[in-house]
C-alpha cells in the first residue's frame, strides 16, 4: 500500500511517500524550485502544490500518481467551514459569507478554497514537464483522499518516526487550522491527544513576531533570533514574562506585544545590531524556554511517560530543546528533523498509512537518518561534469583526498548520497572544514553572506562525542546544544559559540559510510573527530540538490574544492 504526504499550507511545500509503514523518500519543493521556503513574490502564492517533490517521491517507487493508494493533506479547511459539510475525497467552494467557528483565524476565503479543492489541482495541475507521471490521475482517485489535521501531522511526524513504543508528545508552531500548541500521549500503537492551545494564543507567532520586529524574515529567519540572543542580557524578562501568562492544565495566553510601543522602533532589515537588540533576543528565548519547561512538566505529570517526542517549528530551537533534555522531567526527548511544516507531510503520510493497514507487532521504520531525498551515481554526475567541460579528477580514496584538503584549512562543498530531508545539512548537502583555528567561522559567514554573530555546527564521530562535547550522546539531527568540554574548547574554537554551546551533529558508519569514512580520516590526520559541518548553499538559495545545482554553488562562490560523488573540482589557490 502507497502513500503519499503533501504539506502544501503555509510555507515549506515537501511530499513523502510511504509504503506499508516505511518511509520511501520525501523532499521539499524548494529544493527543485529553487524559491527559498516556497514563498513567491506577488501575485505568485505559497500555496501550490509540491509537484516537482511529488514527481521524485514517485520516481523513486517507480510508480505513477494512479499506483498511489492514499493521499493525505496536511491540513482540514472542514475545520475552518462552519456549516459547510465535505467527505473525504470531495472538494466544495467556500462561500464569502462562511462564518469561522469561535477561536479560528480569519482565514482568507481564497486559501481554504484552493485547499478544499486540492484534489482537483493534483489531478489536473502538475507542469507539463512533469504530466507523465500524473497522467490517468482524477479528483475522485483511484487513490482515496484525505484531509488531516494540520497539528496531528505534527504529531504524527513525531510519535510515528521516533524509536519509542510508548511517549508524551508535544508539537508547537505558528498556528495550524485551529490549534497552535497540542498534547498527546502515543502508546500501544494508539494516539490520544489530551489537550490543546489555539489561535490567538501561539509561542510560535510570538517569536515570529519578534523576529520581524528585528528586522529578520518571519518564518524564515528565527534561528538567526536564537543565536543573537547568546549575545545579549535578560534586561527584558518582566516584559515577555507579562506577554506569556501560564494557565493550568497546560494552557497559556498570550498578551499583544506591543514591541514598538515597548522598545522603540523596530530595525530595519539590514540595519545596525544594538545591545537593546541582542537583550529582546536574549529575553523572548528564556521565557521560551521557561514556558516550555513549565509545559512539559504538565505533559509529564499528566502522561506518566519516559520519553517525549517534539515536533512542530518551534521544536527546530536547539537551545530550548537542550533546555527540555537537561532541566525537564523526561528520560530522553526526541525531536523530528523535519519539524517544520515540512515533516507534516511525512507525518500526514504515515498517519494514514497507519489507519488503513494491519498493524502486527513492532513498527516497520523509525527515523534513523534523514537522507530520503534524491541520489545520483558517480556515472551521471561524470556526464554532467564532462558535459560542462569544467577540469575534474576522479578520486582513488575519497576520504583521505578530502581529510587533506579540510587538514590544509581548505573550505570543501560536499555532494555524496540521498539528499536530506528538513532544513538541516547533515552531511550529503554540506560545507566541511577544520574547526580548528578560530578564523573559519568567519571565513564561512563571509563566503555564505551571512551575519558576523552566525555560529557554525559541529559533526562529530558518534563514539567520540562525549570527550568533546559535555553529556554528548547519539545526535544525528544536529537539533541540540552541548556544552563544549573544556579542556577542549582550544582544539575546536570555530563551533564554540560565545555561550560555550555547540549545536552538535553525531554521525556513525551505519547512517553514511563515506561521510563517517571522512572524520575517521581527518581524526588520524590531526587528532580532532569534529569538523565544522554548514548547508551547502549560499544566502538566499535553498540547499542543493542536483549536480547542477552544486558545481553553480562552487563556481559562484568563494569554495576552495567541491567534492561530488567520486569526483574533485579545486580552485587554483591564490
Amino acid at each position: 500500500m502507497y502513500t503519499l504526504g503533501i504539506n502544501a499550507v503555509f510555507h515549506d511545500c515537501a511530499a513523502c511517500l510511504v509504503r506499508d509503514g516505511v518511509v520511501l523518500a520525501a523532499a521539499e519543493e524548494e529544493r527543485f524550485t529553487h524559491v527559498k521556503h516556497g514563498k513567491r513574490p506577488v501575485p505568485f502564492t505559497t500555496w501550490q502544490l509540491p509537484y516537482h517533490a511529488i514527481d521524485y517521491c514517485l520516481q523513486e517507487a517507480g510508480i505513477p500518481l494512479t499506483g498511489v493508494d492514499h493521499v493525505a493533506y496536511s491540513f482540514d479547511p472542514r475545520l475552518l467551514l462552519g456549516g459547510h459539510a465535505a467527505e473525504e475525497g470531495c472538494w466544495l467552494p467556500l462561500e464569502p459569507s462562511a462564518r469561522w467557528k469561535e477561536g479560528a483565524a480569519p482565514w482568507e476565503p481564497l486559501f481554504l478554497s484552493y485547499a478544499m479543492n486540492a484534489p482537483r489541482q493534483l489531478a489536473d495541475g502538475a507542469p507539463h514537464h512533469l504530466q507523465r507521471r500524473f497522467a490517468g490521475a482524477r479528483p475522485d482517485g483511484p487513490y482515496r483522499w484525505h484531509f488531516v489535521e494540520h497539528h496531528l501531522a505534527h504529531e504524527a511526524s513525531a510519535f510515528l518516526a521516533a524509536p519509542y513504543e510508548e511517549a508524551a508528545v508535544l508539537t508547537m508552531d505558528g498556528r495550524g487550522e485551529i490549534a497552535t500548541t497540542s498534547y498527546g500521549l502515543f502508546s500501544n500503537g494508539a494516539y490520544r491527544r489530551i489537550g490543546q492551545v489555539n489561535l490567538p494564543h501561539s509561542l510560535g507567532l510570538l517569536y515570529e513576531e519578534v523576529t520581524r520586529y528585528l528586522g529578520f524574515l518571519h518564518s524564515s529567519d528565527e534561528y538567526k533570533v536564537m543565536a543573537l540572543a547568546s549575545y545579549g542580557k535578560p534586561a527584558y524578562l518582566k516584559e515577555f514574562r507579562e506577554t506569556v501568562q501560564l494557565g493550568a492544565e497546560g494552557r497559556y495566553t498570550i498578551a499583544p506585544a506591543r514591541l514598538e510601543q515597548r522598545f522603540g522602533p523596530a530595525r530595519e532589515r539590514g540595519g545596525e545590531l544594538e545591545q537593546k537588540h541582542f537583550d529582546i533576543a536574549h529575553s523572548l528565548q528564556r521565557v521560551l524556554e521557561e514556558t516550555v519547561l513549565d509545559l512539559a512538566g504538565w505533559l509529564h505529570s499528566r502522561t506518566g511517560a519516559e520519553n517525549l517526542c517534539l515536533a512542530g517549528g518551534v521544536a527546530l530551537n536547539c537551545v530550548m530543546n537542550a533546555k527540555i533534555r537537561d532541566r525537564g522531567p523526561f528520560r530522553s526527548v526526541w525531536a523530528q528533523p523535519a519539524a517544520g511544516d515540512a515533516g507534516t507531510a511525512l507525518g500526514s503520510a504515515l498517519w494514514i498509512d497507519s489507519r488503513n493497514r494491519p498493524v502486527n507487532g513492532a513498527r516497520a521504520w523509525s527515523m534513523e537518518h534523514a537522507f530520503l531525498g534524491p541520489a545520483y551515481g558517480d556515472d551521471e554526475i561524470e556526464r554532467f561534469l564532462s558535459w560542462t567541460q569544467v577540469p575534474y579528477r576522479r578520486l582513488d580514496d575519497v576520504a583521505e583526498a578530502t581529510a587533506g584538503l579540510l587538514a590544509q584549512d581548505r573550505i570543501v562543498g560536499w555532494f555524496q548520497g540521498r539528499m536530506e530531508f528538513g532544513p538541516r545539512a547533515l552531511g550529503a548537502r554540506s560545507i566541511l572544514a577544520s574547526p580548528m583555528r578560530a578564523d573559519m567561522q568567519a571565513r564561512l559567514n563571509e563566503i555564505k553572506d551571512r551575519e558576523d554573530f552566525r555560529p557554525v555546527a559541529p559533526v562529530v564521530l558518534e563514539e567520540k562525542a562525549a570527550e568533546w562535547f559535555v553529556g554528548a550522546g547519539a545526535a544525528p539531527f544536529m537539533l541540540f546544544v552541548y556544552d563544549v568540554v573544556p579542556g577542549k574548547a582550544d582544539r575546536i574554537p570555530a563551533v564554540r559559540h560565545v555561550d560555550g554551546t555547540a549545536r552538535v551533529q553525531t554521525i556513525n558508519e551505519r547512517q553514511s559510510p563515506r561521510y563517517y569514512g571522512l572524520l575517521k580520516t581527518f581524526e588520524r590526520r590531526t587528532g580532532v573527530p569534529v569538523l565544522i559541518n554548514t548547508s551547502f548553499n549560499t544566502r538566499s538559495e535553498p540547499i542543493v540538490c542536483t549536480p547542477r545545482d552544486a558545481v553553480e554553488c562552487f563556481w559562484t562562490s568563494p569554495l576552495d574544492a567541491l567534492v561530488i560523488g567520486s569526483f574533485l573540482l579545486e580552485k587554483r589557490a591564490a
